[in-house]
């Protein structure tokens, strides 16, 4: 199945309470790890790229060649998206131009005449090409491929003005952190979260930084209209677990134990088996 924007999967979990997990990828291995489970679960998919993993991976061009090679060789028929995560004015005309199926802008750092401004010169690029795009509004805590954001909470008014412009999705701070959560995180704002979702209607919201949300969280933002959950770290989490695991056992020294794809094999099982947890806890098993 080809690359198809993430309008109709995310406008689809609205409706039905449930979120699309957005799964981002750093190589090859990621890339099909992520495939298969996304397969044998039978669930929408979003494939993140960070415009650093884009980057690492040799530009947009071989992302999307990698990943266009994959659908077809593994026979992928649950839809797609290949998605800008946290993309710059100039990162997400780049993205458009290699074949991605669907971008996000990040002008959450502008003042908001800025960010409207941009956002709505690419949101007709992307309706003209037939992309799905994402904005933000409110910064979220963390670092992100060195944009340090401290976890605002978003203006509801300033959301409604974005989502006005006809963006797909839209991303809302609301207390969420990108990596892991400190001990003191005051928790998801869903007073926020709520607020939004009043202003914006039927707009598929997104959650940043699922990583190391509570469950019962990730469940009550959905119930408020989140449609869309980005995952990264704890896929790297439980890749540098299982790796490690397997260098201190001497497993590398067994054998041919030291072959790349025996050293990362368990990395692989890790990630998959954290994309499976998540695709149940988002509900979106046997909804592609």
């Amino acid at each position: 199945m080809p690359l198809v924007n993430a309008k109709e999967m995310l406008t689809k979990a609205k409706a039905g309470h449930y979120a699309v997990g957005q799964f981002n990828i750093n190589n090859l291995e990621w890339t099909k790890a992520i495939l298969l489970t996304a397969q044998e679960m039978n669930s929408p998919v979003i494939l993140g790229v960070s415009e650093g993993a884009g980057k690492y991976m040799c530009g947009y061009n071989t992302v999307v060649g990698m990943v266009e090679g994959m659908l077809e060789t593994l026979n992928i028929t649950v839809p797609v998206a290949l998605h800008l995560d946290h993309g710059s004015y100039e990162g997400a005309k780049a993205c458009i131009e290699a074949g991605f199926s669907s971008i996000m802008f990040d002008g959450s750092h502008y003042p908001i005449d800025e960010n409207i401004a941009k956002t709505k010169e690419l949101v007709a690029i992307c309706e003209e090409k037939g992309l799905s795009i994402e904005a933000e509004v409110g910064s979220i805590g963390g670092e992100e491929d060195g944009v340090v954001g401290a976890g605002e909470c978003a203006d509801p008014d300033e959301c409604k003005m974005i989502a006005d412009l006809g963006v797909t999705m839209l991303a809302a701070g609301i207390g969420n952190i990108h990596g892991k959560y400190p001990e003191n995180w005051a928790g998801l704002s869903f007073e926020t979260l709520a607020a939004v979702q009043e202003k914006t209607g039927t707009m598929p919201l997104v959650l940043h930084g699922g990583t190391g949300i509570p469950a019962d969280m990730i469940k009550k933002a959905i119930s408020l209209g989140v449609s869309k959950i980005n995952v990264n770290t704890e896929c790297q989490l439980a890749f540098q677990e299982a790796t490690r695991k397997y260098i201190e056992e001497g497993k590398d020294l067994q054998g041919k134990g030291f072959d790349p794809r025996k050293l990362l094999a368990p990395g692989v099982e890790a990630i998959k088996e954290t994309v499976r947890e998540k695709i149940e806890l988002f509900g979106s098993a046997n909804k592609a």
